[in-house]
């Protein structure tokens, strides 16, 4: 790799030495290193074992050790020696420290493994793993040849009814609809050469629509007495596993469709030995991070038993997250979620964030690599956001093909930044990204993510798009590139350097925030202070529906200031007046959640997704009025004039309200009880 050491150096405010042999001759520079108590960044990720090793055998190290590739990220590109800016952008990031620690969630796994399938590749696949594991085998038919003679397993069978949980916590619920008890069983096969009708496979389960009752197995089994034809009506059973392992076809296999399946469920084809390591590694106790946070008061999800905003809900891929009406929140369960951050990415309100590693953390990292790139002279980043399995390994693919010379490599003005999940980042960290300086955000997606990430994704860059076109910023300056082979990543980005794009001419230097909203004003007022015709800008940009910024329309001609969609609203946009009978918006609040639009009973709400520049956006203005409606009694005010006369409209015919009846609701509640009162003792007055 051509690497100027002198002008990395530079760039990075120290004196550095370049080792090419480390690894080798020079193993003894690492290990001074490591001993100075300095925290040691290795630029070398395909040694990371032996230098891990190398640092534990070293007598007084305590430097902490980093590592970070700028080998098939830019040093293996063509691009390679115009791509010093790019490295010292991502050894300048490799230096951040780490984030703090957040909670984490436990699972707890003693290794009780259940195998569904044939009965025949059942325990084929239970003889590889139960050394390990205590393994339990729920039989799904005979297979190929039928079980073996020798019983090594237990085995239930039977009608799986439900399996639901994770790792450690896997709850099944089945029906033994069959007259054998598969555990009690011998496989003496006397049953089956006593059935006239050969009713009975070598899944020694019986078939009942060709059994005609002679009951000539059950006197075979008397020994056994594994037979009992009752058992079809005992009620379901139930028994927890640690683990599970599917045999069956994914296509008849109903069990944990979704695409990201819980921890310790496994599938298997009988192909990938992998799948086996992994299982047999699942014993003991784990823990991984709580990737979100959750704050109800910010929700946008339910109100008065009515839903809005289901974003969350909709997008997650492993049924992590449910609505819960009865708590007017949602739930999110810490066991499923397996941390992409979609919902986070589609949570309008900031509700739902990510928490490992935070926002403010990520923020941090994409504004040191975009300054310390501009720093080093380089000129209109393209931060290439992938996730740290398939992206990542398609990002080193590229390199190496590059060192071959049968791919250009990864551009020298593309910075590859790894993410857990290329779903966990969204608008706000975009459209910081943009106004801090980056020409283009590529996020690079592959087979790995599901559908509809892809969409939401989608989505959520044609929000941020729409913006900044609408601000004048000429160009694409957000794609989404799917890429599945190696060829694939080196024609996009190829077709991502010839894209030419307008920032602002100063770049931002803001934090992002934890606060999702927060970190969107900020990011907004800098783009809209240094738009290109910051003169000419439009009072409003038209948006698409996933928009979070938005108007509020309302029907005044319906509207019977009711207000239920004030005690809807979860971001304060829609307010009343507490001196008049108004109805007041800030649109700066607002979040198009329709939380508002479903709550009205006169449907007269209707959303407008647009971002409005203008002053006004962030100042109270009056949707609706009317003259308030005074008692005909004492004169209070207690209504408004709409209202009461809608209520007298709709209750003039009813048999109750007639007369005397309907004139009291023209009264406040005081006069109503005192005309109430004086009609009932005028009543006994009359009477006497």
């Amino acid at each position: 790799m051509p690497l100027d050491s002198r002008a990395l150096g530079a760039v990075l405010h120290e004196e550095l030495t370049l080792h090419s042999t480390l690894c080798r001759r020079e193993a003894g520079a690492f290990q001074q290193a490591v001993r100075s108590g300095d925290e040691v960044i290795v630029a070398c990720t395909q040694e990371r074992r032996l230098f891990g090793e190398l640092a534990e055998q070293t007598e007084g190290a305590v430097s902490p050790v980093r590592f970070v590739n700028i080998r098939e990220t830019g040093g293996w590109s063509q691009d390679a020696r115009g791509a010093s800016p790019k490295l010292a952008a991502l050894l300048a990031a490799a230096r951040l420290p780490e984030p703090e620690p957040v909670p984490t969630v436990t699972f707890r796994s003693a290794g009780r493994l259940l195998v569904i399938g044939p009965v025949d590749a059942a325990e084929r696949a239970a003889a590889l793993v139960g050394d390990v594991l205590d393994v339990t085998v729920f039989t799904q038919g005979p297979g190929a040849a039928g079980g073996a003679q020798e019983r090594r397993y237990p085995v239930l069978g039977g009608r799986l009814l439900s399996l639901k949980g994770w790792l450690g916590a896997f709850d099944v619920e089945w029906v033994a609809d069959n007259p054998i008890d598969l555990d009690l069983c011998t496989r003496c096969n006397a049953c089956l050469s006593a059935c006239p009708e050969n009713a009975i496979g070598l899944d020694y389960q019986i078939d009942l629509a060709a059994c005609t009752g002679h009951r000539a197995c059950v006197k075979a089994c008397q020994v056994a007495g594994a037979i009992q034809f009752d058992r079809v009506s005992a009620p379901p059973r139930t028994e927890r596993f640690d683990l599970v392992l599917d045999l069956r076809p994914g296509a008849a296999t109903p069990t944990f469709a979704q695409h990201a399946p819980p921890q310790g469920y496994f599938r298997w084809d009988g192909q990938d030995a992998a799948v086996l390591l992994r299982l047999r590694d699942l014993v003991g106790e784990f823990e991984k991070p709580k990737f979100f946070t959750y704050r109800q008061k910010l929700c946008a999800h339910s109100r008065n038993q009515e839903v809005g905003c289901s974003a969350c809900i909709d997008i997650c891929s492993a049924e992590a997250v449910r609505s819960d009406k009865s708590r007017q929140q949602i739930q999110v369960n810490p066991h499923l979620c397996v941390g992409c951050g979609a919902c986070t990415t589609v949570c309008p309100t900031g509700a739902l964030s990510y928490a490992y590693p935070a926002a403010p953390d990520q923020g941090a990292k994409i504004r040191t690599l975009l300054g310390t790139y501009a720093a080093a002279g380089g000129g209109r980043a393209t931060l290439l956001l992938h996730s740290q399995e398939r992206g990542q390994q398609l990002v080193e693919e590229l390199g190496r093909a590059a060192r071959l010379g049968t791919a250009h490599g990864v551009p020298a003005q593309v910075i590859p930044m790894a993410l857990w999940h290329t779903a966990s980042l969204g608008l706000d960290v975009w459209l910081s990204a943009v106004a801090q300086g980056a020409a283009q955000v590529v996020v690079l997606v592959t087979a790995e993510e599901a559908p509809q990430y892809l969409d939401g994704l989608q989505a959520q860059m044609d929000v941020a798009q729409a913006i900044l076109q609408g601000l004048g910023y000429a160009g694409r300056h957000l794609q989404l590139v799917r890429a599945t082979s190696v060829a694939d990543l080196d024609a996009a980005l190829k077709g991502v350097v010839a894209a030419r794009t307008q920032g602002p001419a100063v770049p931002a230097r803001f934090a992002v925030a934890a606060d999702k909203r927060s970190t969107l004003d900020l990011a907004i007022d800098h783009l809209v202070a240094q738009a290109p015709a910051a003169a000419a800008l439009p009072t409003a940009i038209a948006l698409p529906p996933a928009s979070p910024f938005g108007d509020v329309v309302v029907d005044t001609a319906r509207c019977t200031l009711c207000l239920s969609c004030v005690s809807a609203c979860p971001a304060s946009a829609l307010q009343d007046n507490p001196n008049a009978p108004q109805l007041r918006f800030v649109e700066k609040n607002c979040v198009q959640c329709g939380l508002c639009a479903t709550t009205c009973p006169e449907d007269a709400i209707s959303l407008v997704p647009r971002l409005l520049l203008t002053p006004e956006r962030a100042q109270p203005r009056v949707l609706n009025e009317t003259p308030p409606w005074g008692c005909v009694r004492c004169g209070k005010p207690f209504g408004t004039l709409k209202a009461i006369e809608a209520m007298l409209t709709r209750l003039s015919g009813h048999p109750m309200f007639q007369g005397e009846a309907l004139e009291r609701l023209k009264m406040c509640g005081d006069c109503r009880v005192i005309d109430l009162y004086s009609a009932q003792n005028e009543s006994k007055v009359t009477h006497l």
